[in-house]
């Protein structure tokens, strides 16, 4: 089953989508997915039906705000940078569409995960960082690391998966030591995986920038998505 909905942060409305295997009558763990800059698109609805083919309530976050969206192939800085800038808006909305997943009747509250893409994986690790209860993992797929140090001091009790590419020039080594630190610091379940040779955006099949550090990789994209299942799976206690 697939169905577009609305949720809400104060005045603001964002639209997600779920998918899911309607014959299971169950409540199930959910899984959120984070959007690269363009915004949520229909690339991201198939992470999400993947997704649910593995028993679980999958659901597109949206960031930015219903029918405000980017292009595949433009620069959408102007909707992505503005959250770089303010990371407490950015957690006020994460926290919402967290929300928004845990009153959903067919989601197990205590068991969301969020895993995201280039922009949505800094989502996904800053969702971690606000440590809303119910968190049980974050996966962040060649996304951004950088520390918003809204609260320095808190504890992150959801495990942290984080997905590298080694040529990914928008992560530098300082930023993944400084992750690490922060990590550990934290007291946070965490290991990161760094592919060789990969660069940017990895994962987006077609994508052929080298110049600018982005290009597809078959290996890094296959490896990653294994990685991504069975740590749903064990975060989860699925067997």
């Amino acid at each position: 089953m697939k169905q577009f909905f609305d949720y809400t942060d104060g005045e603001t409305v964002f639209e997600g989508y779920m998918s899911w295997d309607e014959d299971d009558k169950s409540r199930r763990p959910c899984v959120l997915v984070g959007h690269a800059w363009s915004g949520p698109s229909e690339h991201f609805h198939i992470i999400a039906d993947e997704i649910s083919k593995h028993g679980y309530v999958a659901i597109v976050i949206d960031a930015y705000g219903k029918g405000v969206r980017g292009t595949l192939e433009g620069d959408n800085s102007h909707l992505m940078n503005p959250l770089i800038e303010d990371r407490a808006l950015l957690r006020k909305r994460l926290l919402a569409a967290f929300q928004a997943a845990q009153q959903n009747p067919i989601v197990l509250p205590e068991k969301i995960a969020i895993i995201g893409y280039c922009f949505g994986g800094l989502c996904a690790l800053d969702l971690a960082r606000a440590n809303p209860k119910g968190l049980r993992g974050a996966v962040s797929i060649h996304g951004l690391l950088s520390n918003p140090n809204l609260d320095p001091s808190n504890t992150i009790e959801s495990s942290i998966l984080v997905l590298h590419g080694q040529e990914d020039p928008m992560v530098t080594a300082k930023d993944i030591s400084d992750f690490s630190k922060e990590m550990t610091l934290a007291q946070a379940d965490w290991q990161i995986h760094i592919y060789g040779n990969a660069m940017h955006a990895f994962t987006f099949v077609g994508a052929n920038i080298p110049d600018h550090g982005i290009k597809h990789d078959e290996k890094a994209h296959r490896r990653s998505g294994k990685s991504t299942i069975n740590f749903l799976k064990e975060i989860f206690d699925v067997t």
